[in-house]
């Protein structure tokens, strides 16, 4: 099949996170299994196109400023995609309430291509001013008219159907996250042996960057051998993250962003991954850490807290509490023989249900779904 993906945002620093990795990981499988597939994106910087992949980057501009990426626009895009988005088989919609993927949207349901959505936990029941135009006149139509809207996670199907309000029946279909896996599964250590613990996520306040300092200067007080690293492009909690390591004395080396191609080798150099965000759908950082057979500590409020609990391949702590993150974090360092079991049943769970062979079979069969029976676009309206 001709498959096109559409995502807001790439960037050299993957700026926009989890969604790009996703599109990125999918469009590669998908590719290797001889579709033809088409990434289709704002681009923000020199050498932002991933490797590999045939990608139509257009220039990312600030349409609506200081609202973060909501107010991004791919100029060049509305008038490509009308050119020639009726030359796929389906358009994948990586949705998110932004001038990107919304104006996307729409063009391929007035083409009358199938429409494929996915939200990646970004769209849900908002109050912000923003929101209410947005998904009245824009997300809303798009949801109820697309052939399938794909969640993670029940809790974000239920968030899609309130969205789309009283009598809306969604073709909801359920689609988990997958990694590649890689050729090695085996954490690593610093030169002497010592273990690292690694934060490698945005630095933005949901993901809670203030608890990982906290946690390393806990342990650092109490004798505790381990090294803090953290990575990440910023997204407003860096400076506050600085200032809070220089006033704890706090042993958190902050190496700044990271090539998304990157991520997996700098990964391989850990120990323990940590993530202590509130509300996250379905982390890939997480699923990738995983895979390198890395043992991992998330919130309750995390999507794949409850696999990681059955699976026993890391520790679900209570969201939003220093105490519970400290002893997960101190038990994994102090007893490399727990580290050893749960990084390996990491990466064993990541080999038999969560790796892109199994994502890419059910994306194949949601496209040939729509490809067949095609609802009659109701979204005519020119950009």
């Amino acid at each position: 099949m001709r498959v096109l993906h559409v995502v807001t945002l790439l960037s050299p620093d993957g700026a926009y996170g989890g969604p790009v990795r996703v599109a990125c990981n999918q469009a590669e499988e998908l590719r290797r299994r001889g579709h033809q597939i088409v990434l289709t994106a704002a681009v923000s910087g020199a050498d932002a196109e991933p490797a590999g992949l045939d990608v139509r980057g257009f220039p990312a501009t600030t349409a609506i400023p200081k609202v973060g990426f909501a107010g991004l626009r791919a100029r060049g895009m509305t008038r490509w995609l009308r050119r020639h988005v009726r030359e796929f088989d389906v358009v994948h919609v990586h949705l998110a309430r932004d001038l990107v993927t919304l104006p996307a949207a729409r063009i391929v349901r007035s083409a009358g291509v199938p429409l494929i959505v996915q939200t990646h936990g970004m769209i849900d029941p908002s109050d912000r001013l923003l929101a209410r135009p947005l998904d009245r006149f824009w997300t809303v139509p798009i949801l109820r008219s697309a052939a399938a809207v794909l969640h993670l996670t029940p809790r974000e199907a239920t968030d899609l159907a309130a969205v789309a309000g009283p009598g809306a029946e969604l073709p909801l279909r359920e689609l988990h996250n997958g990694v590649p896996l890689p050729a090695a599964d085996s954490p690593g250590a610093g030169p002497d042996g010592t273990p690292e613990v690694l934060y490698l996520a945005r630095m933005h306040p949901r993901k809670r960057p203030e608890l990982f300092v906290r946690l390393a200067a806990r342990l650092h007080a109490e004798g505790v051998a381990a090294r803090f690293a953290m990575v990440g492009p910023d997204e407003g909690a860096a400076d506050p993250t600085r200032q809070l390591i220089d006033s704890l004395a706090a042993p958190v080396r902050w190496e700044g962003p990271l090539p998304p191609q990157h991520t997996a080798e700098r990964m391989a150099r850990a120990s323990v991954y940590v993530l202590a965000s509130v509300d996250e759908p379905y982390p890939m950082s997480v699923l990738e850490a995983m895979a390198r057979g890395l043992p991992v500590v998330v919130t309750d409020s995390c999507g794949l807290a409850p696999l990681i609990r059955e699976n026993a391949c890391g520790i679900v702590v209570r969201s939003d509490d220093l105490d519970s993150l400290t002893a997960a974090v101190r038990e994994l360092l102090l007893q490399p023989h727990i580290r050893a079991e749960m990084g390996a049943a990491a990466a064993r769970l990541v080999r038999d249900r969560l790796s892109m062979n199994g994502v890419a079979e059910r994306l194949e069969q949601i496209y040939r779904e729509a490809h067949g029976v095609v609802p009659a676009g109701e979204l005519g309206v020119r950009l």
